[in-house]
């Protein structure tokens, strides 16, 4: 396996891999990503500025033989207890920032839901309040 990661890496690794697990980072995929970073508390100590960077790394390691195991398998080493429901939620925040979920995107959420350890019922919850952000206001 690769070095070891920190835990806001991990975080955006959870989130790059969602993003790009249908071949494709889109526009308000990455968008999302910048204002999470930006904005919540578990990224407090990280240099968003550093995100470029991160997601060549990411890539470098995602690329590589067995990248999606070798990811998944950072993820899982680098959180915390405490911050594996927050993984899962960002990614699946990251999959329905642009209101489609992909196939694709829905298997990376369940490999990654198996690694952190989480059941059903708290899958589910997350991925509704995902959704749930990300509605908009139907004109009457």
């Amino acid at each position: 396996m690769t070095d070891t990661i920190s835990a806001a890496q991990a975080l955006i690794y959870a989130m790059f891999t969602t993003s790009a697990a249908d071949n494709s980072m889109n526009d308000a995929e990455m968008r999302r990503i910048g204002s999470i970073v930006r904005n919540l508390p578990a990224f407090r100590n990280y240099n968003e500025n550093e995100l470029i960077n991160e997601a060549k790394r990411w890539g470098q390691i995602a690329s590589g033989p067995d990248g999606l195991t070798t990811v998944l398998e950072l993820i899982g080493a680098a959180l915390p207890d405490n911050l594996r429901e927050t993984a899962y939620i960002l990614a699946a925040e990251i999959a329905a920032s642009d209101l489609s979920s992909r196939p694709e995107e829905r298997r990376f959420l369940q490999l990654l839901a198996q690694r952190l350890r989480l059941d059903r019922l708290t899958v589910a919850a997350l991925e509704r309040a995902a959704l749930a952000r990300h509605q908009t206001v139907l004109d009457s």
